[in-house]
């Protein structure tokens, strides 16, 4: 479980094809140095299992659900990564709790630049859309960010300069894709209300 809160933005250093799937290694020296193998690290969002920890790097390996799914069948070594480490039982939780486990991916439609401050407009899947309201939380790239806006095929947000500056949105242009999780909340209030048919489905 993680909170949305990035502690750091990693750079990818290579991308190791093991078919089907790849090996991705990234350095940031400060999560390295606490980081050991089978941890769970957030990655753009991703629940990876770390694989090998050696100096300033770690690796990790996705399969091919994971990279066809996420953005990070879109990695190149020399991109960045969005990183935070899972929760610890007695931390604080500053922004919502994220799963790890993306929903769909969005794109970026549109940025509105004002100053340091932005406004982001992502196109959302329309599924995922009836798990999202304004003032409601969603996971983007593993940010926690509070929805602005929220139509049936997309949504917007407001990003402020710290945000910008220390995550992988910041640098993120038009057309960009992001791994996009919404809240877990959101999730089982869906599934009440489609259980609600169940019983009828089965007297038929």
């Amino acid at each position: 479980m993680f909170s949305g809160i990035v502690e750091a933005l990693g750079a990818v250093v290579e991308l190791r094809p093991e078919p089907p799937g790849c090996r991705i290694v990234v350095r940031e020296p400060k999560i390295a140095a606490e980081t050991k193998v089978a941890d769970s690290i957030c990655v753009n969002g991703c629940c990876l299992t770390v694989i090998e920890a050696a100096g300033e790097t770690f690796a990790f390996q996705a399969g091919p659900e994971t990279l066809a799914r996420t953005n990070l069948g879109d990695l190149q070594p020399g991109g960045r990564v969005n990183l935070e480490r899972s929760l610890a039982v007695s931390g604080r939780l500053g922004g919502h709790f994220v799963s790890g486990h993306i929903d769909g991916t969005g794109e970026l439609l549109s940025r509105q630049d004002q100053g340091d401050w932005s406004t982001f407009w992502f196109s959302v899947p329309r599924p995922l859309a009836l798990q999202m309201a304004s003032k409601g939380s969603i996971a983007v790239d593993g940010v926690s960010l509070t929805i602005v806006e929220s139509l049936p095929d997309r949504f917007s947000i407001a990003l402020i300069p710290y945000t910008l500056a220390v995550t992988t949105l910041g640098p993120l242009l038009v057309g960009g894709k992001v791994n996009l999780e919404t809240d877990i909340l959101a999730k089982y209030v869906q599934r009440l209300f489609e259980a609600r048919n169940w019983k009828e489905m089965n007297d038929e």
